[in-house]
């Protein structure tokens, strides 16, 4: 199992983090796309380090097109030296039409030809194969040499897609190389309905699970004291009840019998009623989304629940936390995998 670590979109900032995920023994670093463009502290990350992988976790993918999305991967991929990975997510409608003023319609299969329609752009510049991608949402039939790059040095960056339903979960299986689970998922869901959802996306395509990577960022509560264990539940507490309030995602409530809290959620939220929602999520459901231990223990955890279903795993603290816990896991972790 790979541990992967995050970045900040600070720029001033981000090459020196980078540096030291890399040297404390993180295997990758991902950037996410909320305030800031994903892409930039990626570029500078690369410039300030050797061997760490690099990652959006993720950038929007209906808020571009295919073209876009390739040049950026394409650029990124070559200047890491093959370090690489873009990692799409669809977001939702409301922020795809309102915030990006971009359409939206039918995401699975938009996204599956948008990965697609990336492929064969880069398989234009790499082979020169002539470009003539014509789908349902996407058409690309025109590259001249004066547009085209040539063939990548370090071959194509891997392509991850986030995805929480079956539909979307599929077409990670099938066209992606990787899929990035979304933190809002627990251990019964992610083997009861995802796996077996990227299972049928992989025999579509005639693939298998060694052409694939799942990377998922589970909550964790740690801390040194009672007093920094009880901050920590209830930030991470009121993070779950965040992403519980969201329709889309009561499916991972269900599977448990939660269902019906996702609407009491949702009218909170509506409310700004954010300490009241984290409140309403009890032991049973923090104990079924997070790892809750003392740091010491967090990686034996981590490998129990996931070792045998997650290739890259991240920690997701929605709370500030001592970076020396993160430190001591890492260690933790290497002394298992040297097992």
């Amino acid at each position: 199992m790979k541990i992967d670590g995050g970045l900040s979109s600070d720029l001033a900032k981000v090459g020196e983090q980078a540096k030291r995920a890399e040297a404390v023994g993180y295997d990758a670093v991902w950037t996410a796309e909320t305030a800031h463009d994903p892409f930039f502290p990626l570029l500078l990350a690369a410039e300030h380090t050797e061997r760490v992988e690099l990652g959006t976790a993720i950038a929007v993918a209906f808020a571009r097109n295919p073209m876009i999305l390739a040049n950026i991967a394409y650029d990124l991929q070559a200047f890491s030296g093959g370090r690489f990975a873009l990692g799409l997510g669809s977001q939702i409608k409301p922020h795809i039409e309102k915030r990006f003023s971009m359409p939206w319609s039918h995401p699975a299969p938009r996204m599956r030809e948008m990965v697609l329609a990336i492929r064969a752009i880069w398989d234009s510049w790499n082979n020169g194969t002539k470009l003539d991608f014509r789908g349902d949402f996407y058409t690309h039939t025109l590259m001249t040499p004066f547009f085209n790059p040539g063939p990548n040095p370090h071959g194509n960056a891997k392509i991850f897609l986030a995805a929480v339903g079956d539909k979307m979960t599929e077409v990670a299986g099938e066209v992606c190389d990787g899929i990035l689970i979304h933190g809002f998922t627990t251990e019964r869901y992610l083997r009861e309905v995802t796996l077996p959802a990227i299972d049928r996306g992989l025999a579509k395509a005639g693939r298998s699970r060694d052409d694939f990577e799942i990377k998922y960022p589970g909550f964790v509560v740690t801390g040194q004291d009672d007093a920094e264990v009880a901050k920590a539940s209830q930030a991470t507490r009121q993070q779950i009840a965040f992403y519980a309030s969201t329709p889309a995602y009561r499916p991972v409530l269900d599977i448990h019998g939660w269902g019906d809290l996702q609407t009491e959620l949702n009218a909170l939220s509506k409310q700004g009623e954010w300490v009241k929602m984290g409140d309403l999520i009890d032991e049973d459901m923090l104990h079924a989304f997070a790892v809750v231990t003392e740091p010491d223990k967090v990686p034996d955890e981590i490998v129990s629940r996931y070792g045998d279903v997650v290739d890259r795993f991240s920690f997701y603290a929605p709370y500030t936390a001592d970076e020396s816990q993160w430190s001591t896991a890492l260690a933790r972790f290497r002394k298992l995998a040297a097992r």
